[in-house]
Order: C-alpha cells, then sequence, then structure tokens
C-alpha cells in the first residue's frame, strides 16, 4: 500500500510539472537518470523515480504497443487526468478550458499529414453530401498542388462530441522548417505521422525535437499501415529510441499509439483491428490532448503566428489568445517588447469553423482566430490589453544555410516577359516577404541592384523565386552557397544529414558519389520486401548543391534523397560538385537544325530548333571538363549546285531543365535568368573564365 501511494504521489507531482500555462518556449525538464539495462535486451526500459525505481520490462519485438502504459482497447491517458488535477489545484488564475483542443499535425514530407487532414474533414461532415472535393483540399496554393507538397502551414476545425479541435497542417519539407516552429506556439499536442514502412526520418526528428522542447503532448500516428510491407513493431521501436535520443520526460515517452490509413479514412488502436472511421483517432485526441491552460481573467494577450492578406480587408493576423478576451471593435496595443508599443483598433474578428473563416464579436482565451483593423502587424507581435498588456516572447527560428545573390536582368532579352524588372521594384518585393517568412533573411549586396537571400536550403528560396515570376518579376539569380561561420580562429561549415532509400543495385554508383562529397555513412539498413537498402550519411551542406539530379542519374531515377540541417563543423576541404562544363554560344539569333545537328556531338543540348539565343547564353552540357563555345545559329550554305539527296538531319530531344534542376546545375561563374514565360542559364560576364574553347 505504501509502495501504491509513493507511486500515485509520483504521478501528480509529474503531471504539475508538465503542465505549465501554455505560453511559447516551455522546456520539458527530461529525467536524467532514464536508462536502459545493460544486463537485459536492449529493449528493455528502466525508470529510475527518486529512489524509486520501476522497472517495466517489455520485449519491443513482441508487442504492438510496447512502452504505452494504456494497452486496453479504452483510451485513457494519463496526461489529460493529470492536467486536470494540476491546474484545478491551484489557486491562481489558471484554468483549462474543456471544449477546446488545439493540435498540429506535423511529419516527414510524403508521410500522409494532409491526406489524413482530409479524412479528417470528410467524416467531420465539414462538406456537403454532394459537394465536390478534391483531394489534399488543403494543400491550396498552386505551387503545392503542382509540387505534391504542403508550403505553407494552414487552419482548420472540427467538431466532435460538443469539443472544437482546432487543426493546424504544416509542411513536411525540412527547407520549410520555420513554419512549424512558428505553429507550435499554437497549439498544445501534436500528432507525429510516421511512415508505417520507412519509420522515422530526419524531418520527423526536427519537427519531434521542437514540439518536446515546447513541452507538447504528442500522439504517434502510424500512418499507411495498409502498405504490403508495413512494419509497425520497428516503427514505433524506432520513434520511441528517438524520444529517448531527444531527451523526452517519462511523461512525453508514454505517448499514445494508434494506426491508421489515411487515404482509406480509418484508425484502430492495433494494426490488424482498424475501425470503419477515424473515431478512435478523434477519441485519442479528446483524450490524450489536454485543453489549453488560459488566463480568462487576465489582461489579453495574443501572439501572431502567420499573417495573410485580403484586397478587402487587408493585413490579417492570425494566433492564439493565451490570456484575455477578444472583442470587434477594441482597442489594442501592439508590442514587440516592453519598450516598442504602439496602438490600434480591431475591425474585423473571426475564428476557424469546419474549413471557413466566420465572423466573431468576441473570442475567448485558448481559440484560434483571425484579426483585421490592423495594418502593420508583424509575425512575432503580441496583441495586447491597451492598458495594461505585456509582450509574449517573440517568436525564435533556427539561422539560415543557404544564400543566393538575386540581381536585376542584364540579357539583351531583358524586358520582354517581365512587368517588374527595375532594382526599385526587386528590392520592394523581397523585403516585403520578410513580413511572413521568418526563416528567411536579406541583405543589400555589394551594388545597388544586387541583394544577398538567405534560407533554410535551396528549395526554400526556390520557392521564393518560383512565386516571383509567377507575379510578374524578371531577374537573375547566382549560385546557392552555403554560410560559414567562423569561431576561435576556426572555419566552420553546416552538415546535414542525408538518408538515401536506393535499390540494391544502384548502391555502388550513389555510395561513390556521397564519397566524393566529402560524406560519412554512419547507418545502413534493408527497409520492405522490395530489396530497398537506406542509408545514412553526414555530409556538409556544399556537397549536397546539385547532388539530387547527380544521384537520380546514377540510379536510374529510382532513388529518394531526403535532408536536414544537423550543425556547424570544421571545413570539409575542397570538392568538385560538377565534372562537366558547359556548351556556350558565341552569337545570338535563332537556332538551326543544321547548326544542332554537329553541336549535339559535343554534348547534351538545351535548346531546340527555332529557339532565340543570344551570345553567353548555356545552351548544352559538355561532355568534357570546361566550357566550350560554339555556335547554334549557324545556317547551311547555299551553293548553286544541285545535290542528288538532301541530307536527313535527326536531332536528339533537348534536355527540359526546370528551376530547380538549373539552380543546381549553375556554377560561380554562371546565372539563371528567371522571367515570367522562362528560365535560360547564361555566363556571368562579371566573371571572365579562362579555359573556354570557342569552335
Amino acid at each position: 500500500m505504501a509502495m501504491m501511494m509513493m507511486m500515485s504521489s509520483h504521478s501528480i507531482t509529474t503531471a504539475t510539472t508538465t503542465t505549465a500555462p501554455s505560453l511559447p518556449n516551455r522546456n520539458p525538464n527530461p529525467n536524467p537518470n532514464r536508462t536502459f539495462s545493460p544486463s537485459s535486451s536492449p529493449h528493455l526500459l528502466t525508470r529510475q523515480f527518486s529512489g524509486l525505481s520501476l522497472s517495466s520490462s517489455f520485449d519491443f519485438r513482441h508487442s504492438s504497443r510496447p512502452f504505452v502504459r494504456n494497452r486496453c482497447p479504452r483510451i485513457k491517458c494519463s496526461v489529460s487526468g493529470a492536467t486536470e488535477v494540476a491546474t484545478t489545484g491551484k489557486k491562481s488564475s489558471l484554468m483549462t478550458r474543456r471544449d477546446i483542443r488545439n493540435i498540429a499535425i506535423v511529419a516527414h514530407v510524403d508521410h500522409g499529414k494532409t491526406t489524413l487532414v482530409d479524412a479528417m474533414l470528410k467524416q467531420a461532415k465539414v462538406f456537403r453530401e454532394n459537394q465536390f472535393v478534391q483531394e489534399r483540399i488543403m494543400d491550396s496554393n498552386d505551387l503545392e498542388r503542382e509540387r505534391g507538397i504542403t508550403i505553407l502551414s494552414k487552419n482548420t476545425s472540427i467538431s466532435y462530441k460538443d469539443t472544437k479541435i482546432n487543426i493546424i497542417d504544416t509542411p513536411g519539407h525540412s527547407d520549410f522548417g520555420g513554419e512549424v516552429e512558428r505553429v507550435l506556439n499554437m497549439v498544445e499536442g501534436v500528432l507525429l505521422v510516421v511512415d508505417s514502412v520507412e519509420g522515422p526520418m530526419p524531418q520527423t526528428r526536427f519537427v519531434l525535437k521542437k514540439a518536446l522542447e515546447f513541452g507538447h503532448t504528442v500522439i504517434v500516428v502510424v500512418n499507411k499501415i495498409d502498405r504490403p510491407s508495413a512494419r509497425p513493431d520497428f516503427v514505433i521501436n524506432a520513434t520511441f529510441e528517438l524520444f529517448i535520443e531527444l531527451n523526452a520526460s517519462d511523461e512525453q515517452c508514454d505517448f499514445q499509439v494508434i494506426y491508421a490509413s489515411g487515404i482509406k479514412g480509418k484508425a484502430g488502436l492495433s494494426p490488424e483491428n482498424l475501425a470503419d472511421d477515424l473515431g478512435p483517432l478523434f477519441e485519442v485526441i479528446i483524450r490524450c490532448i489536454p485543453g489549453p491552460t488560459i488566463k480568462k481573467d487576465g489582461a489579453l494577450q495574443m501572439l501572431v503566428t502567420n499573417t495573410e492578406y485580403d484586397e478587402h480587408k487587408g493585413r490579417i493576423a492570425i494566433g492564439r489568445l493565451h490570456a484575455g478576451e477578444l472583442q470587434k471593435g477594441m482597442d489594442v496595443k501592439v508590442c514587440t517588447s516592453e519598450e516598442a508599443c504602439r496602438y490600434g483598433r480591431i475591425s474585423e474578428l473571426f475564428v476557424y469553423e469546419n474549413f471557413n473563416r466566420v465572423p466573431a464579436d468576441t473570442v475567448e482565451a485558448g481559440d484560434i482566430c483571425a484579426v483585421c483593423g490592423i495594418s502593420d502587424v508583424m509575425i512575432g507581435e503580441t496583441i495586447a490589453d491597451r492598458s495594461s498588456g505585456k509582450p509574449l516572447p517573440a517568436i525564435k527560428v533556427e539561422e539560415p544555410t543557404v544564400k543566393m545573390a538575386f540581381s536585376i536582368n542584364t540579357s539583351p532579352f531583358v524586358g520582354r516577359e517581365g512587368k517588374y524588372v527595375t532594382s526599385r521594384n526587386l528590392r520592394d518585393r523581397l523585403y516585403r516577404e520578410l513580413e511572413r517568412n521568418l526563416a528567411m533573411k536579406v541583405e543589400d549586396g555589394e551594388t545597388a541592384d544586387t541583394f544577398i537571400v538567405s534560407g533554410r536550403g535551396t528549395l526554400h528560396i526556390t520557392i521564393l523565386i518560383e512565386n516571383m515570376r509567377r507575379e510578374g518579376y524578371e531577374f537573375m539569380v547566382g549560385p546557392p552557397k552555403v554560410i560559414n561561420k567562423r569561431e576561435n580562429d576556426k572555419l566552420l561549415e553546416p552538415f546535414e544529414i542525408a538518408t538515401v532509400e536506393v535499390p540494391e543495385e544502384y548502391m555502388g554508383p550513389v555510395v561513390e558519389l556521397l564519397g566524393k562529397r566529402r560524406g560519412q555513412m554512419f547507418d545502413m539498413e534493408g527497409i520492405g520486401s522490395e530489396g530497398t537498402t537506406l542509408v545514412k550519411y553526414k555530409i556538409p551542406t556544399r556537397g549536397l548543391l546539385g547532388l539530387r539530379n547527380a544521384i537520380l542519374t546514377a540510379s536510374r531515377g529510382t532513388a529518394i534523397l531526403n535532408t536536414i540541417f544537423d550543425s556547424y563543423g570544421p571545413w570539409a576541404g575542397d570538392m568538385n560538385t560538377r565534372d562537366q562544363g558547359s556548351l556556350v554560344a558565341f552569337e545570338g539569333g535563332t537556332t538551326t537544325s543544321y547548326a544542332l545537328s554537329s553541336s549535339q556531338e559535343r554534348g547534351q543540348m538545351f535548346v531546340g530548333p527555332g529557339m532565340e539565343v543570344y551570345k553567353g547564353q548555356i545552351v548544352g552540357i559538355h561532355q568534357r571538363p570546361g566550357d566550350l563555345s560554339l555556335n547554334v545559329c549557324k545556317k547551311k550554305a547555299a551553293t548553286n549546285i544541285r545535290s542528288n539527296k538532301e541530307q536527313t538531319v535527326i536531332l536528339d530531344t533537348p534536355l527540359d531543365y526546370s528551376l530547380d534542376d538549373c539552380i543546381e546545375y549553375i556554377q560561380e561563374d554562371e546565372l539563371v535568368e528567371v522571367t515570367p514565360s522562362s528560365v535560360r542559364m547564361c555566363k556571368n560576364p562579371k566573371i571572365v573564365k579562362k579555359g573556354r574553347i570557342a569552335l
């Protein structure tokens, strides 16, 4: 009995420490005494609580839910119950709202977040019976639908058993990690979606690390459980080990597991017994995710975590109300710090209901809302009470690792296709991007018409370039460069963890390619039943520039590359990321079949017959190192001698490089010309490279 009383006392004490007011930048206190028992199976977990040792001996290999405390079909989470004890036992003004749950859905790219949200919306009767609903409805941006990835985080909500569930769909690609870091300020828990075959991937580690730093409750959703080669036991064990590596608290390690098939809209507590709908998932959310802990009678505090723009309403600030009450027409104070404050008025107020924004007169603390009327509000600012409001801690995001130079278009074709071509247009657009993209930085370059844009990765900046060209901008960009640091007179460069899934027959060329780029393998394992191998490398960010296309070529298009920033390390040394030179046009004009038939013997061409080119434009890839200048506009000489038969010209299909491919291809002395209609590559006239041969 004494032992049971000690255990009960401990559970309440632990719960109290983990249910502090849900303000940003909470940091859990991991138990340093949590260790693995070396004398038994590597999957034996020993927990030690202040002299009381609780040994939970689970064989991870023979249990579908080996370490979750409540393995019975009825879902009952210790986290939710403890929250109630902790908050009601306090004498302060803190209280917990039971009618709201705020969750973010996080995962690695392509693990099924957006498809799962689709199923949740459909089963919550958000849409009419006869309403046409397209796939991945949360990916409303044109670029998102074209690329099949989520770029911007988006809000929606559903109702389940008189409880409102605010859902935030987040990006899965590591380059857009800033979006994930921002929205975690608005929620109390996350659904960590993990593929049933791949298990935790690089971005899984990143998003989980951020969620644990905030002290959020984590529900692990093993998605795509209907895949033929699904291995749920391995995935759960690997996820649990990831929790341990990231110093999760004991309560966070005791996470609830749910198995799901997002595309079929089914979920269950065991992989063999899925329900006909997502009911078990909704039950888990209600019981395991704590309601928002708020100061209902406190001074108004709302942290702005996202902004949108509407032609009629102007700028819209989105965030969660941490304290107080927000009313339409209310006078407020907008603060970045105690000293920097200004005043404004709320003209319109919206809350999220189902898939729409609905006008509201009053919003209580704990809910997520959208605010209109403050034209200059910025992400990270606090909308507070006019008289006694205080700012919340500002949002912090990790530093960028890659930079690119943007400059005005100087090619002979300037102004033909673009609407905005001046340096003033370019400057205004780039600095406007900083208002909503906290993970990006813009600095003035060496000249008045050059700007240095820094981001999380090449894709992060490429999405900005693509959006700008669709808006009518015309400009040039230089090759991506890594951002190095210098500490104690030592040069440090960023390193990333690269994970490559590749069929076994192409392992040799891929390993050789990564080795040339200073990559160091630290893990290799076979996955699934398709003969696929998963290799993990620690590699300099420099080595990743242009790597994706090289790996696809080496593996005949079958390899999948995923990367995420790891840390800064000592300079790895010089490396060559491209072995072949470029074919450069030394004369402008219109390309001819006659000239291209001889030019294609020198390498692969980017242009076909009848295309306009200018002097210095890159028209192909040389088959050897070094650049080669040639004439692709040469016409066949006209003579008065009639030949018996005209020679048949057979041309190869020109390479069709996308914007991402062009940026990966160019080197130090090359540029990419970006216009609304075209993407061309050219040599940088300001950098004269020796050794170019002319034909």
